[in-house]
């Protein structure tokens, strides 16, 4: 992959992209716990169950209130990988998607493995999170494709005929390069997405949804965010169903009052793209955060997929502050979530301050090593 340009950041820029990349992590955080006590039920039993608005608050999930399902887990550690990618460079290593696929196979290993192994002295701080050893649901195709040490690539993807949303959630991170062209992060995505997920539609799904994020990260409407990335994927074989979800979601905007029930239409068929359509939809209409991510996981899709995508996207169009406190309050992870957040912030606006010819933080380099594995 090409480099992308050094931005030059000003205080002020620095505090607002910290911002936002808290509210992307966060509030795809929110949404991944909002939906997961629900994300097995359709519209209708879910009624049956908390009333006829739904789902309005945490449900319980996992045995308690707030807790976030696989989503979140590997959008921590892309974020986990993104910064060792950056870390690398000063070596003359410089390929994202190999520090990304060893990102992932450290978060396949606490889905194995019963705690933190000590011996790994590669491992960073990330992977000693011991709230991590969870297995939440964790969608087939990313447990096969991250099942042996082989990384997937556009040429030799992984589950060829993966359609399921697992790639796209955890793909918000490289929305937050925005320092990139949208072009460079949309292939970023495309190509870690294929690791895992080998359906076009799937990969497709993934690059939109960075491209998505990157505009509102950068300060654009979500609905010029998503001309860019359909602008984008239309230069690629395999688009169609993409392209036409997101037209749909569009059109959708256009047809009066959100309710339920047109969210069940965009989410009825459960692929990678009609959950990114339901996240666009929310994210256009609601309101505010909690009436965007409410809508988002009321119907008969799934739930914490719809969830994690719309509240990562709202929560990088409005910064951390937007989010509502009462589920900040009880969210799962939310300490590791802020420190993983500061960290990527850190490390793409000061990255030469903590590493470089002239400077070097040990301490930084034992947070995000710069070995193998």
């Amino acid at each position: 992959m090409n480099r992308p340009a050094t931005a030059i950041w000003g205080r002020a820029e620095q505090q607002d992209f910290r911002s936002r990349v808290r509210g992307c992590l966060l509030g795809g955080a929110i949404g991944d716990a909002l939906g997961a006590g629900v994300d097995t039920l359709t519209l209708d039993e879910t009624r049956t169950a908390h009333g006829a608005e739904g789902v309005t608050d945490f449900a319980p999930a996992y045995g308690r209130h707030g807790a976030v399902a696989a989503a979140t887990q590997l959008t921590l550690f892309t974020v986990d990988g993104l910064i060792r990618a950056q870390v690398r460079r000063d070596t003359g290593a410089w390929h994202p998607p190999t520090d990304v696929h060893r990102a992932y196979l450290r978060w396949a290993a606490t889905q194995s493995d019963w705690g933190p192994d000590e011996r790994r002295k590669d491992n960073g701080w990330l992977a000693q999170e011991e709230w991590l050893y969870a297995r939440r649901d964790p969608s087939v195709s990313c447990l096969t494709g991250l099942g042996d040490e082989l990384m997937g690539t556009l040429e030799k993807p992984k589950n060829p005929t993966a359609r399921d949303a697992g790639a796209v959630v955890r793909s918000a991170p490289f929305g937050l390069l925005v320092g990139w062209e949208p072009q460079l992060v949309c292939q970023l995505a495309v190509e870690c997405a294929a690791q895992t997920h080998g359906h076009p539609t799937a990969y497709l799904s993934a690059g939109a949804f960075a491209v998505i994020v990157h505009g509102v990260a950068r300060g654009d409407s979500v609905d010029a965010a998503v001309q860019r990335s359909l602008a984008l994927l239309t230069q690629r074989p395999g688009h169609q169903p993409v392209t036409d979800a997101l037209g749909q979601a569009l059109g959708a905007v256009r047809q009066g009052i959100p309710t339920p029930g047109r969210v069940s239409v965009l989410a009825e068929g459960r692929a990678a793209e009609d959950s990114l359509a339901v996240a666009v939809y929310c994210a256009l209409v609601g309101e505010d955060v909690r009436h965007g991510l409410r809508l988002a996981v009321n119907h008969d899709g799934p739930s914490s997929a719809t969830g994690a995508l719309c509240g990562a996207l709202l929560g990088a169009m409005h910064g951390e502050t937007a989010l509502p406190p009462a589920w900040l309050a009880e969210l799962e992870g939310r300490a590791t979530l802020l420190e993983i957040a500061d960290d990527f912030a850190m490390e793409m606006t000061q990255g030469p301050a903590l590493h470089g010819p002239s400077i070097t933080s040990s301490a930084w380099l034992t947070r995000y090593p710069r070995g193998g594995g």
